[in-house]
């Protein structure tokens, strides 16, 4: 148990020359680190807000967070994507409460202050009969634009902190994956209409660590495997399309950690184990062939600190909504190509449906064992948690034969199968956590 006067980053256990990298349990039950991770991570860093292609018109808006902050994100009638707080300057009241639409204003429902769809102030009610005080005037009263915002190939990040990287420094190697995902579609990707939003007993952590976890997949869901098994028979729906990994379980495994806290597992199934709505013909008639070729590649990639992009059943992405030290919400999205035909659309959603989805066939198996990790964890006592070190004997020192193939530049990788089930990858993700907490100092459990 680390001593109360050591710092945060001493929850940390990484000595790289012995092999060994643990995590002391502290960091998925204690409130006041959970404090120190809304201040010092999530609202000093990128965070990803939205997709471009939800605000293709003037005044679309779409609503989100950054850790506990509530953000606003609008196009302006003059086209201009901004970000702001999602905060009425006079009392604090949050001015929208849609998750999307289109609104040339937004009245907070407190006191009708209006604001239009560039963050400006438009409306004070009843203000001249206020007897505000003569310098009023020249306070602004618009709402608090983010400090940085950015775009990347259609997904929209911002930064509550100006003293950030710009956002392609800060993707670094991710815009490798980002860009494989967007290049699917000739017009871009888009999230496709619906929702899946749950949430779950547990610390945000939790699945930051299982969306790059393959090591479970065979225990915790069992269940789906067996499913794919009958359906190779000809059982079920075996119009889903989900990916049958039991049969695949020795093609090639890289697990890469990358700087800022990235990472990635990447798995090269055989061609015909891979993604069927992806026409590759197609993608590969306007993108050079270096990169066309890994466009169907099996992913999970952690773009740090809390999106993961996903393609192994169907493209999918998440976003972690840390709520407090043992509430997660989740938010699910299915990207598919914009434009492209009705048969490849529904391959998407039924195999993001069989999956992902908060009913499908493996999310529920991942939010219960959550919350089983939670209840564990939460004695008290603490204790350094071992799993984190499955491939430490088959890592290499920067980019490995894979990462040089893929073009992607690491600080650490490992290769095998997926019978490995790798857990390297995570350091990236631990590593940038202790750099971004810092020197403080750690208070009694």
């Amino acid at each position: 148990m680390p001593s109360l006067s050591s710092t945060v980053r001493d929850l940390i256990d990484d000595r790289p020359a012995e092999g060994i990298f643990r995590v002391h349990s502290r960091l998925f039950t204690d409130p006041a680190l959970f404090d120190l991770e809304m201040k010092l991570i999530f609202a000093r860093t990128w965070n990803f807000l939205g997709f471009e292609a939800d605000l293709s018109k003037a005044h679309d808006f779409v609503t989100t967070s950054i850790g506990r902050t509530p953000v606003l994100v609008t196009r302006s009638k003059d086209g201009e994507v901004g970000a702001f707080l999602n905060r009425c300057p006079h009392r604090g009241a949050t001015v929208c409460q849609q998750e999307m639409g289109s609104a040339r204003a937004f009245v907070c429902p407190y006191h009708a202050w209006t604001f239009d769809s560039a963050g400006q102030l438009i409306g004070m009610k009843e203000k001249s009969a206020g007897a505000y005080p003569s310098n009023f005037d020249a306070m602004a009263h618009g709402l608090t634009p983010l400090a940085r915002v950015g775009i990347y190939r259609g997904l929209i990040f911002g930064s509550l902190s100006e003293d950030v990287a710009s956002l392609e420094d800060h993707l670094g190697p991710m815009k490798f994956f980002i860009d494989l995902a967007m290049d699917q579609g000739s017009h871009g990707m888009e999230p496709i209409p619906g929702r899946s939003v749950y949430s779950f007993r547990g610390n945000w952590k939790l699945q930051l660590d299982n969306g790059l976890d393959g090591y479970h997949l065979t225990t915790a869901h069992a269940s789906f495997l067996e499913v794919m098994m009958r359906r190779r028979t000809g059982q079920g729906n075996t119009s889903a399309n989900s990916l049958d990994f039991a049969k695949n379980m020795d093609a090639r495994q890289s697990a890469f950690a990358f700087p800022n806290g990235h990472c990635a597992l990447v798995n090269e199934l055989p061609e015909d184990a891979r993604r069927p709505f992806i026409d590759m013909e197609e993608v590969r008639s306007r993108i050079p062939e270096e990169r066309a070729r890994w466009v169907d590649l099996n992913y999970n990639t952690l773009i740090f600190p809390n999106l993961q992009l996903i393609q192994n059943t169907a493209l999918a992405l998440r976003i972690i909504r840390p709520l407090s030290p043992d509430l997660t919400e989740m938010h699910y999205f299915c990207l598919g190509a914009i434009g492209e035909d009705d048969d490849r659309r529904a391959m998407r959603l039924r195999a993001f449906e069989d999956f992902y989805n908060a009913a499908g066939l493996a999310t529920p198996d991942d939010s219960a064992v959550y919350e089983m990790c939670q209840r564990g964890l939460a004695g008290g006592d603490g204790q350094w948690l071992q799993g984190y070190m499955r491939g430490v004997k088959s890592l290499e020192p920067g980019d490995s034969e894979r990462a040089r193939a893929f073009g992607v530049r690491a600080d650490q990788s490992a290769t095998g199968s997926i019978r490995s089930g790798f857990e390297t990858q995570l350091h990236a993700a631990y590593r940038q956590w202790a750099a971004m907490m810092g020197d403080a100092r750690m208070e009694a459990a």
